[in-house]
């Protein structure tokens, strides 16, 4: 088995800053600093902005979003229809043709390979032959 393949696996302490309380747990984490813990040894510390300590949710102190408005109008539009589903007007389609945002100048000459129709009724003529190269 190689030597130094995995990383070393020890007893840390993870320190919330923001609730100023730490918590003895294991981890491969690194740690720069070191702490006595209650214990009377010495162990690798990693400072936390944010942990279960003083998070929100689990303090209990989130704001939770009053969505009971928003069922309570919905409850009372379905009791006013009775459960019907209500027929809704169709849209009317417009007649005008929308431009596309970024093509509102008018090109002066129209970029196409196609042939055009003016084009297409004029009889070929006689083509010309081109003189042969000389050696």
């Amino acid at each position: 088995m190689k030597k130094n393949l995995h990383p070393l696996y020890r007893t840390v302490v993870f320190q919330d800053v923001s609730a100023n309380k730490g918590f003895l747990t294991r981890s491969a984490v690194v740690a720069k600093d070191t702490v006595v813990w209650e214990d009377g040894k010495t162990y690798p510390m990693v400072k936390l902005d944010i942990s279960a300590l003083s998070h929100p949710f689990y303090t209990g102190q989130q704001k939770v979003l009053d969505t009971a408005g928003r069922i309570d109008r919905f409850k009372k539009r379905f009791v006013a229809s009775e459960g019907k589903t209500v027929e809704r007007k169709v849209a009317k389609t417009q007649s005008k043709r929308l431009v596309h945002v970024g093509h509102t100048a008018k090109r002066e000459k129209v970029l196409s390979t196609a042939v055009k129709t003016e084009d297409a009724k004029k009889p070929a003529g006689p083509k010309k032959d081109k003189p042969a190269k000389k050696d």
